[in-house]
């Protein structure tokens, strides 16, 4: 497809996720722009805002296939990426698919399921393969995860340790609807207009054409230096315990290569950089204990970091 074609099939997917998920255009720009970059989502928020509508509108609109686990205490690893199940027919083991053998896959409540389970997410996140009794497979392209989780009730929940954190390339928030969007998201849900009744608006591999399009997205040097100088700051800011990962600049690159696509440009300027950042950045900085007892807003901290970075001309 040409550069124009590219960008009219990125334009027709927003307009039919947000014809059901009304109100949120930058969330689902977001979203959209983690798809392209390659990378997994969590989102963090309140129950009831829309994320599980959000990740079925998503896949029906791109046509990948998709899966939804319920995190509880006694998920199992084999529940998500399959297991080996014994034939007595045969007298031979056969591979059982586990979820994750979709393309975009809703993890529902991560926090909810023992740590034993989430690692068992790790491999399949960071390597688009999953190993089961010593058989590897490879995950069906294009491959996403989209995590949810609940920020305000800790009673039985096991918080994601750091690395895994680290795996998901945007944490994001929706939030509450505006009173006009609410009405609206009403009158859509009386007119029985749900992910279901959505029309596909492109074909799964017209996302892998997007993404090897978005990989060409020029990168000045001086784009690359302003990002390393963002990363830098968190690294020496005595506010955090450690700063970001080299695996955390590298989606921050290729994060705003996405954004520039989505605005129509062959080249990433410092403010697609600004833009997804704090997206990108805030769910792997850890706060000094320091910090903590002083109630310092990372948040705030960031963006005084994205300020202080010198843009280049």
């Amino acid at each position: 497809m040409s550069m124009e074609q590219n960008y009219e099939l990125t334009q027709k997917i927003q307009d039919s996720v947000n014809s059901i998920f009304v109100g949120k255009e930058q969330v689902v720009e977001k979203v959209l722009i983690c798809l392209l970059a390659g990378g997994h989502v969590l989102l963090e928020d309140v129950p009831g805002v829309g994320k599980t509508t959000l990740a079925r509108t998503l896949a029906k609109a791109t046509d990948c296939s998709w899966a939804r686990v319920q995190c509880t205490p006694d998920t199992l690893p084999g529940d998500i990426v399959g297991m080996s199940v014994y034939n007595m027919k045969t007298g031979e083991f056969e591979q059982r698919d586990g979820v994750i053998m979709h393309q975009i896959v809703l993890v529902d409540e991560i926090n909810r399921t023992s740590p034993k389970t989430q690692a068992g997410l790790l491999e399949a996140m960071g390597e688009g393969q999953v190993t089961v009794d010593g058989v590897t497979r490879q995950l069906p392209e294009p491959f996403m995860v989209i995590a949810t989780q609940n920020p305000v009730d800790f009673l039985g929940t096991y918080p994601l340790p750091e690395a895994q954190m680290d795996r998901f390339m945007m944490r994001i928030s929706i939030g509450y609807p505006t009173r006009e969007q609410e009405i609206k998201m009403a009158s859509l849900f009386l007119e029985g207009k749900t992910p279901d009744t959505l029309e596909n608006a492109c074909k799964p591999e017209d996302i892998l054409e997007l993404r090897k399009a978005v990989e060409q997205v020029a990168v000045k040097p001086s784009v690359l230096g302003y990002v390393e100088d963002i990363v830098d700051l968190t690294r020496k800011d005595p506010h955090f315990l450690y700063g970001i990962s080299p695996r955390g600049m590298l989606a921050l690159v290729r994060g705003a290569q996405a954004r520039a696509f989505l605005e129509q440009r062959d080249y990433v300027k410092p403010d697609d950089v600004k833009y997804v950042a704090e997206a990108i950045l805030m769910h792997r900085l850890v706060l000094t204990s320091e910090a903590k007892i002083m109630k310092t807003d990372a948040a705030t901290i960031l963006k005084s970091l994205l300020l202080k970075a010198k843009v280049p001309a």
